[in-house]
């Protein structure tokens, strides 16, 4: 059971001055209690309760949540309340805004935009209003912001493809990659080959949730089938040496959150957790919070927990940080420029007493 955030080590102030990079943050699963309830007010939605605290039940999982399935029903609340434009920016700036609270210099946020049309938007107006926050938070709070676009596995291929499509229009221009998320054990990766054939026509980096609900297989279908560059996840990596091999041997990177995957069951404890394991073989690996609210986390106590359970040491720590840089979804003149920054300033960082 993953413990309160207070009572992890290493969570003092030399963790939280880390300058850090997050590549996986659910949109949805971002949502402060304080924006639900002032969000459903604007929009006229009853609540099941009338104050911040009352409300994390129905948006955070506890430590008896007992899978993958579980865990994403909290989405089903959040994402009632992210259908309009206004919403749709606030809650992409205030993204933006809880990744520099954690020492962020460059964060990739991640939507569905099939799932916020039920008030007539459509997916290219999703797209453009949480473009159009994270830009907004970026003047604000001084952190570069993308957006992943996510296709669901539950979705029909013509629900996907428009997605593609839409995400095209913005490549570029607030739009860094496309995913594939959901129900992975339902919906194995093989199955939506056609749509990210698309999503390669388009040019569009391709990033798989994979290896979290469902063995090595679909890690091995995302990327030899898909063609991800990137695997969100990959716990379950470890359960078949030759895709593991594979995916050292190309360098793929693992967007790891720990802290979800507990919760999710993914592993069933810390002690079975493969970071170090993963880390230590070679694998570029990065550290996520998946979804900040849902979790209860942050990325400052992903890394704490690093520190303290898996012994990781600053210098580790920062090349943690330096992977996710490299993995970035940017081009090579962004890229360096990040990686330059990160460099200089995680040197200080390791000479913080």
């Amino acid at each position: 059971m993953v413990r309160p955030i207070e009572q992890v080590p290493g969570m003092g102030s030399w963790i939280r001055q880390m300058p850090k990079v997050e590549l996986h943050m659910h949109l949805d699963g971002s949502l402060r209690p304080e924006t639900v309830l002032e969000l459903a007010a604007e929009q006229g939605i009853p609540l099941p309760a009338a104050d911040p605290q009352s409300l994390l039940p129905y948006m955070q999982v506890d430590g008896g949540c007992s899978s993958l399935a579980e865990y994403l029903g909290k989405f089903a609340f959040t994402c009632l309340f992210l259908q309009t434009p206004v919403a749709l920016q606030r809650a992409a700036c205030e993204a933006v805004e809880q990744a520099a609270a954690e020492g962020c210099r460059y964060v990739e946020v991640r939507f569905a935009p099939q799932l916020h049309r039920e008030r007539g938007l459509s997916c290219e107006e999703a797209i453009h209003h949480v473009a159009a926050g994270l830009r907004r938070g970026e003047e604000l709070y001084g952190c570069r912001a993308q957006a992943i676009v996510i296709c669901m596995r539950h979705h029909s291929s013509a629900l996907n493809k428009e997605a593609v499509e839409a995400a095209a229009v913005y490549a570029g221009r607030g739009v860094a990659a496309v995913d594939l998320a959901g129900d992975e054990a339902g919906y194995p990766a093989s199955l939506f080959r056609d749509v990210f054939l698309l999503a390669h026509r388009k040019g569009l980096p391709v990033t798989i949730h994979a290896g979290e609900a469902a063995g090595p297989d679909n890690i091995y279908a995302a990327v030899m089938k898909l063609g991800a560059s990137r695997i969100g996840h990959g716990v379950r990596l470890k359960e078949d040496p030759a895709i593991r091999e594979l995916i050292r041997r190309r360098g793929i990177p693992l967007e790891m959150c720990p802290v979800s995957n507990i919760q999710t069951k993914a592993v069933p404890d810390w002690s079975r957790y493969p970071i170090r394991e993963y880390f230590e073989s070679g694998i570029p690996i990065t550290v996520n919070t998946d979804n900040p609210g849902v979790s209860g986390t942050s990325l400052s106590r992903e890394y704490g927990i690093l520190s303290e359970l898996f012994g990781f040491t600053r210098p580790e720590l920062s090349q943690l940080v330096l992977h996710a840089a490299d993995a970035a979804f940017l081009n090579d003149r962004d890229k360096a420029e990040l990686k330059a920054g990160l460099g200089q300033e995680l040197e200080e960082w390791r000479k913080l007493a």
